[in-house]
């Protein structure tokens, strides 16, 4: 079993060289000064991007993040992580029109606080990037978690759950990105999470000023940069909390798009990474994760 997502990995490696008729999708990557694809994917690494999918298209994620590359659970005694899965989700998402999108997922969860984990989000595209038009691409998000796992019996646990309500997190985004012709992009995120149910120091609301950069290497491959810092009253949330850093290589294909990244965050999704990042990158607590996603127009 452990070196079952070694193979996974590979599998969609290699399902990524197959040539897909560019009839079917269409991926050229020239410049087109009148309609600015800013992002290559829904998803920049852990968070959401300003684009959504087109009208009448099927989008399947799988996303997979491994345990601590070094530090005190990491090195070779795992394979540098690989022996250890902190994290994995599955998910099918729909374009409604070319500017409404919604999702659901199933993620496994980091455990701490939360495991069993399904989500659901809605995205819509209110700007869109356009010489002489529209200076910036901007769409509005929110989604929501809710975990089915067993209640804990300690009370003063988060995952205690006196109330069916208290399985419930919520997140709401602005999402505001500017590309410069077909180099490099920006985009700002400002996020605010809301928990039902949270231990005795930390808050239920939570708010992050997103960021992110696109840089193109070449056609097919581009660096991905993304932080999210937290933005809370200095008398909560004191001690063993992180921001969500990683760094990501890009890999476009057509109908595929694969991501190779490096984070100190376990959790997936705007739940799980801003409010429950407990590791950092100064002492070798960050993991090697992956993403794979695949189209499909029903036309």
């Amino acid at each position: 079993m452990k070196y079952l997502y070694m193979r996974i990995l590979i599998f969609f490696i290699s399902l990524s060289c197959i040539s897909f008729s560019q009839d079917e999708f269409d991926f050229d990557d020239s410049f087109d000064i009148e309609d600015i694809k800013t992002f290559n994917s829904t998803r920049i690494i852990s968070g959401h991007s300003v684009e959504t999918l087109p009208e009448k298209t099927f989008e399947m994620r799988i996303e997979h993040r491994f345990g601590d590359i070094a530090g005190e659970m990491g090195g070779y005694q795992t394979l540098f992580g690989f022996d250890n899965v902190a994290d994995m989700r599955i998910a099918l998402e729909y374009g409604i029109s070319d500017k409404l999108m919604i999702g659901f997922g199933r993620s496994k969860g980091t455990s701490a606080p939360y495991s069993s984990l399904l989500d659901g989000f809605v995205k819509y595209r209110v700007m869109t990037q356009k010489e002489g038009e529209s200076p910036i691409s901007i769409s509005v998000g929110a989604g929501s978690t809710f975990t089915y796992r067993e209640a804990s019996t300690d009370m003063s646990n988060v995952a205690y759950f006196p109330k069916v309500s208290h399985r419930f997190c919520y997140y709401t985004q602005l999402n505001v990105a500017y590309r410069f012709r077909d180099i490099v992009s920006f985009s700002l995120m400002p996020t605010l999470v809301h928990r039902n149910y949270v231990a005795q120091n930390d808050l239920n609301e939570l708010f992050s000023l997103g960021a992110a950069m696109r840089l193109k290497l070449s056609k097919k491959f581009f660096l991905l940069m993304e932080y999210y810092p937290t933005i809370h009253n200095e008398d909560f949330r004191q001690e063993n909390f992180f921001n969500s850093l990683g760094v990501a290589l890009e890999w476009k294909t057509f109908g595929h798009n694969f991501t190779i990244n490096f984070t100190n965050s376990k959790g997936l999704g705007e739940t799980q990474f801003i409010p429950y990042t407990y590791e950092s990158w100064l002492k070798g607590q960050f993991r090697l994760g992956f993403c794979v996603s695949r189209q499909f127009s029903i036309d």
